[in-house]
């Protein structure tokens, strides 16, 4: 076992690693602990039991993703670059299919799930509004496009067919 004291962010991240490759029931601390090489005395020094984890857990996620709105909010650039970029950042994450899965039976990771929905979904129609695009169900298309393609089992790379999409917004307008 290691005996260097871990600090709550290699938690953190040893949760969202469990998560994406092992699913929620990974969360837990003894787990964890064997990932890590350490003790659960370790866990239970930075947090005061699982569901504490996990609301950092989910807390983290839901950070860093309003972020990365925010930083395409003032990201200056062409309409298609940001829409494409916002797109590929999305599908790049290892954690947001597994945070999904988790949200199906986690009300708490649902909420914050839904408050990061809402900010992407505000975003994009900021972004498809510079096409002439100005139903809402656009964007609520978009969004839940890029939430199925990593879901999708073909051999299609999920950037690519965002790719496409968005040159088809772009002949459309």
């Amino acid at each position: 076992m290691s005996t260097t004291r871990l600090s709550p962010e290699k938690w953190i991240d040893a949760g969202f690693s469990a998560l994406c490759s092992d699913g929620p029931a990974s969360l837990a601390a003894e787990p964890l602990a064997r990932r890590l090489g350490t003790t659960k005395g370790s866990f239970y020094w930075h947090f005061k039991d699982v569901p504490a984890y996990h609301a950092a857990l989910t807390r983290q996620w839901h950070s860093n993703a309003l972020a990365d709105v925010v930083e395409q909010l003032t990201t200056e650039g062409a309409p298609d670059t940001r829409l494409r970029t916002f797109g590929h950042n999305i599908l790049k994450s290892p954690t947001e299919s597994a945070l999904r899965i988790w949200a199906q039976s986690e009300p708490s990771v649902a909420a914050s799930m839904a408050e990061v929905d809402a900010e992407r979904l505000t975003y994009l129609q900021h972004l498809l509004n510079h096409f002439g695009l100005r139903n809402p169900a656009f964007a609520h298309a978009i969004l839940a496009t890029l939430i199925g393609l990593p879901q999708s089992h073909t051999t299609t790379d999920p950037q690519a067919a965002f790719d496409a999409l968005v040159d088809t917004i772009l002949a459309l307008s």
